[in-house]
């Protein structure tokens, strides 16, 4: 008698004829694979080769373009340097924008509603005026204001200086952006502190950990990979903006390309000019948030997929591996034989 031992499944029974016969006609593995067609899709596809070929066509052959006008004031000395006046006022108005912002977050999530409703408040004006608004307030703040002091609230003052003296063109500029900055930054932090779980802090203060320390250590590393992607549009946002500061004579990139196609009229490579610009600063700026989103996402994320730098690096090591294998072998001199 045969006895089963031991949990080895039975083995399959052969098919009707032996291992070696024909499949059977209704057997899936005995059916061509043949490949979907999607002619909608090719012809999509060429349609737009064909519409992006014709544009860089014409980007190209176009003499109104002026690619030489171009070339002689894209690295010039005035567009370098209304360049270097655009990121200074996005980096202030980033970092002071930010600031505020994170303060005014966690005073609309405070338990005070006095708080709750100056942050509201603030976050509700400063959204609904438009930044051209609030730059051409803040550029006439000395006509409002015309000295500026320290004392004590509704008695004397110590010290006062003039407000025209004090806040230039530029301090207004910053005033202006880092203000309609920080009203938006504050429901980008906001959205991020709250799309952590409660119950974490909860844990965290049964164990004891001080509140600050709860923010700094456990809330914050997660709310960021909710924050960063919208602060890294509204940043893009705000470089672009700048450009509305050109109502206050301030010599950034898009009013010194006016001062200068208003000279010699030549309009289009003027504004090629502040575009190129534009795309490059807005790209190096998306890089940068590719990077920090994928340090901060390594919370959830062990294994994260390689960056296009990396790409590119095992891409040539690859080229290089194929190329040795693909090489003669090198003849000693004594193998001459």
């Amino acid at each position: 008698m045969d006895l089963v031992t031991g949990t080895t499944p039975p083995a399959p029974a052969a098919p009707p004829g032996g291992p070696h016969a024909p499949p059977a006609p209704d057997d899936p593995a005995s059916l061509t694979v043949v490949p979907a067609r999607h002619p909608a899709r090719w012809a999509a596809a060429v349609a737009v080769i064909v519409l992006v070929a014709q544009f860089a066509h014409g980007l190209a052959t176009n003499p109104v373009w002026e690619w030489g006008v171009f070339r002689d004031y894209v690295l010039s000395e005035t567009i370098v340097q209304a360049v270097w006046v655009t990121l200074q006022l996005t980096a202030y108005a980033t970092v002071l924008g930010f600031v505020l912002g994170t303060v005014l977050a966690f005073m609309r999530l405070s338990r005070s509603p006095v708080l709750q409703t100056v942050a509201w408040t603030y976050v509700w004006i400063f959204r609904s005026i438009p930044m051209i608004v609030q730059l051409v307030f803040w550029f006439n703040l000395s006509a409002l204001y015309e000295e500026l002091g320290i004392g004590i609230p509704f008695g004397p003052v110590f010290w006062s200086v003039d407000s025209s003296s004090l806040i230039g063109t530029i301090g207004a500029a910053v005033i202006g952006l880092t203000l309609h900055q920080a009203a938006y930054a504050a429901e980008t932090v906001r959205g991020g502190v709250i799309s952590v779980d409660h119950g974490q802090q909860e844990a965290a203060a049964a164990l004891g950990i001080p509140r600050l320390r709860q923010i700094r250590r456990i809330v914050l590393p997660q709310a960021m990979r909710a924050i960063l992607p919208t602060a890294g549009n509204e940043i893009i946002g705000l470089l672009k903006g700048t450009s509305v500061v050109y109502v206050m004579a301030i010599g950034e990139l898009f009013y010194q390309v006016q001062v200068v196609y208003g000279r010699n009229g030549r309009v289009i490579p003027l504004l090629l000019v502040a575009t190129a610009w534009y795309v490059v600063l807005t790209s190096l700026l998306s890089a940068a948030q590719y990077y920090v989103e994928r340090h901060f996402a390594r919370g959830t994320d062990r294994t994260p997929p390689p960056t296009p730098l990396q790409r590119a690096r095992h891409f040539v090591s690859g080229l290089r591996t194929e190329a040795a294998r693909s090489a003669p072998p090198l003849k000693h001199p004594g193998d001459s034989r």
